[in-house]
């Protein structure tokens, strides 16, 4: 297991992104280690969404992913079997998709995700949230 060291408090001291970062990396390990799903298999889980069927090629140009880690993931998550391969109409591309116990542990981590949104907001105020979410948005539409 990787022991992930904080960010040192002279960085966060400066820095409203650094502070933005540890925040969703703390949340996003927490979560990883309850549900036991990687961010990049939850990313992949998601990209196949609604039956869609894709290649590996096509789910880490959606993701934004290397190619190796991608496929590296799909191996895992075939062997899991959470997701099944398929030879395409063109014969050439492998698709592939969530199985029917890929699409309940994918509901399962948007249940999870969701608790823990709840347990978030339950923390803060109607004043609290909406400020977060207008500040969280003009950091996103920032032009750097």
């Amino acid at each position: 297991m990787i022991v992930q060291k904080p960010i040192p408090e002279n960085i966060l001291q400066d820095s409203v992104l650094a502070h933005i970062a540890a925040a969703y990396f703390s949340v996003a390990k927490k979560l990883e280690r309850k549900t036991r799903c990687s961010a990049t298999r939850g990313f992949i889980l998601s990209t196949l969404r609604d039956g869609t069927e894709l290649n590996q090629n096509q789910i880490a140009t959606q993701l934004g992913f290397d190619r190796t880690v991608v496929h590296r993931s799909i191996q895992t998550m075939v062997h899991d079997g959470l997701v099944a391969r398929k030879k395409g109409k063109s014969g050439r591309a492998i698709l592939i998709r969530l199985t029917a116990k890929g699409q309940r542990y994918r509901e399962f981590l948007i249940q999870q995700r969701r608790l823990a949104d709840a347990k978030l907001s339950a923390e803060m105020s109607p004043q609290e949230r909406s400020t977060l979410a207008r500040l969280l948005k003009l950091i996103a539409e920032l032009d750097l």
